[in-house]
């Protein structure tokens, strides 16, 4: 699995992660979509995201 991720897309998916969970985790009744940060979470630790690699992009830099 090659990463298809770069730095700043990366921090911002944690970021966005992080907060999501944290709504979800602050208990209020309408916050069940929340739970849908664990995605960009994953996503950004690993460092592969499945729906780049179907749209033929990439944030990462080329290694030459």
């Amino acid at each position: 699995m090659t990463r298809n991720l770069g730095p700043i897309d990366r921090a911002v998916r944690v970021l966005l992660g992080i907060g999501l969970l944290t709504f979800a985790l602050a208990g209020e009744a309408t916050a069940w979509w929340g739970w849908f940060g664990i995605v960009p979470l994953a996503t950004g630790i690993v460092g592969y995201c499945p729906l780049y690699r179907l749209l033929h992009l990439s944030t990462a830099r080329k290694a030459t």
